[in-house]
């Protein structure tokens, strides 16, 4: 499996932008002008060219379940149908488990540079399946943490924790029905405890995400 670097996050007041200087895919939205930066190790990982995610709501029809509707929420643990677009080729249907919302230590966040400090990472651990059984061979899918109820961390990352928490790409044989894969979704917080991971991916979605609590 191939490492890949995703994030973003809605910022209420004071943002902090922390990366990846040679993987970041431009994906994610532009942080504000006057928000600081900084950077960690960069990353040789060839999978960070691959294209964006851009779901959207026209994605293959769900072959394992109905598609979760925007704005449904779940337990950890449970099972959500959703639909799924990588690029501009790759579509289909996956289903997304969350496993677990783990917070990690102040030290581990050391290799973003000192605007890391004060920061506590979480660990968003979580299964893909390849529901509708399109190719979706090295498609990346990430999830955002939020806090207990649904609030805004406040901090923008961009990388991962290899290690702790490796963000990861589909392998090249996910491309059938019931395929399936673990990843890892990087977050932060300086405030209240992350709670919350959140899919955001396509219109619908981002107005109104699907959430998995604890």
């Amino acid at each position: 499996m191939i490492n890949k670097v995703r994030t973003v996050s809605a910022v209420a007041l004071t943002t902090v932008l922390l990366g990846l200087t040679a993987c970041n895919d431009g994906e994610d939205a532009a942080p504000a002008q006057d928000s600081p930066s900084a950077s960690a190790p960069a990353s040789s990982d060839p999978g960070s060219k691959s294209p964006s995610a851009d779901p959207s709501d026209d994605a293959a029809a769900p072959a394992g379940g109905d598609v979760a509707a925007p704005g449904t929420k779940f337990k950890i643990g449970d099972r959500a149908v959703l639909p799924f677009k990588y690029g501009t080729d790759k579509k289909g249907t996956v289903a997304v488990t969350v496993t677990a919302i783990e917070k990690g230590a102040e030290a581990d966040m050391a290799t973003f540079g000192d605007k890391a400090k004060g920061m506590t990472p979480y660990y968003i651990r979580m299964k893909v399946e390849n529901v509708g059984g399109t190719d979706l061979s090295y498609a990346s899918l990430r999830l955002r943490g939020k806090l207990e109820g649904g609030g805004p961390t406040g901090v923008i990352l961009i990388g991962d924790l290899p290690g702790k928490c490796d963000s990861k790409t589909a392998p090249r044989d996910f491309t059938t029905k019931g395929a399936s894969y673990e990843t890892c979704s990087l977050s932060a917080t300086k405030t209240d405890p992350i709670a919350v991971a959140s899919f955001e991916e396509g219109d619908a979605y981002s107005a109104s995400p699907v959430l998995w609590t604890s």
